[in-house]
């Protein structure tokens, strides 16, 4: 008997419709592979809409994104349900979401970060944050939902003049020229690192990773072995620092004016969609999308 995935999806967050296609992806794939899959579009009575299903879901397949879906809050309604579930746990979902926690994480343990601060659009008046260049992040938001550089003075009047939706807190990075690269891990283990060039776009953006031809997938990278070696190993150390488990992401800013690699963030639960990198990562090891997704829940367990 085949098992029984409930493929959770949708949601409330800033990051719905990409949860949505996730999902559709997901779903197509499992049925491919023999599941019986359950849709659950989730709301806030989430626990009653899995309950409710007969028969009991043998796994639930997290395919929510951002906030209250990836940021630990489902992972610890599953582990109170005692329903083995895909991705990481409730700390490294907490953590990776949290993206002040997750770089005082990588600092710790070594990790080459861009100089970084918790303001608010106060502080940023007033002159005592960061001056430009310089990227504005959401503190806790994923898929570069209200993600902004400012690479001087003009934009950064422009930027204060305008309404800012996403809290009154945000992260405050300098800015590091250069590459954009990504790396999947999968059970601890980096796959082939990716180059992701974003054409007239100033980095990956919502649009440059959702939208498609939005971003061009170089992989394996064109670079030189040791720099490869250097961002799997990265790759590798910020999952472990964090406890991430299943298929996580790593994403790093590479300057090679000054050879300098700084980690940006590590996303415990990446997209899945039809633009996405770990699929791309997936096909470059011999495993289809179908493949990776059923290794996610043949990976799923209770205690992540």
């Amino acid at each position: 008997m085949s098992k029984h995935v409930a493929m959770i999806y949708g949601g409330w967050s800033a990051e719905r419709d990409v949860s949505l296609s996730t999902g559709r992806e997901v779903s197509k794939a499992l049925r491919e592979k023999g599941y019986a899959v359950s849709e659950i579009d989730a709301t806030r009575d989430l626990a009653r809409q899995i309950t409710s299903l007969s028969p009991k879901p043998d796994v639930i397949f997290n395919a929510l994104h951002g906030r209250w879906g990836e940021d630990g809050a489902v992972q610890g309604l599953l582990e109170i349900l005692n329903i083995p579930y895909t991705h990481s746990g409730v700390r490294a979902s907490a953590i990776a979401m949290d993206k002040m926690s997750a770089k005082a994480l990588f600092r710790e343990n070594g990790l080459p970060c861009a100089k970084h601060i918790y303001v608010s659009r106060d502080d940023i008046k007033n002159g005592i944050a960061l001056p430009p260049p310089y990227v504005l992040k959401p503190n806790n938001e994923g898929s570069s939902v209200g993600v902004e550089i400012i690479l001087n003075a003009e934009e950064e009047e422009n930027m204060l003049a305008r309404d800012w939706v996403h809290g009154d807190g945000v992260m405050q990075e300098e800015y590091v020229a250069g590459r954009e690269m990504t790396v999947a891990v999968k059970d601890g283990e980096a796959m082939e690192v990716i180059e992701i060039l974003t054409g007239n776009h100033a980095f990956y953006d919502y649009q440059s990773k959702y939208a498609n031809g939005g971003s061009q997938h170089i992989i394996p990278a064109d670079v030189p072995s040791a720099l490869r070696t250097r961002v799997r190993d990265c790759a590798e150390q910020a999952y472990r620092a964090l406890g991430c488990r299943g298929v996580a992401r790593a994403d790093f800013r590479y300057d090679p004016e000054h050879d300098r690699l700084a980690i940006l963030e590590i996303n415990t639960q990446p997209g899945l969609t039809p633009t996405s990198l770990v699929p791309d990562a997936a096909r470059h090891e011999g495993m289809s999308f179908a493949d990776i997704v059923a290794w996610m829940v043949e990976d799923a367990t209770c205690e992540r």
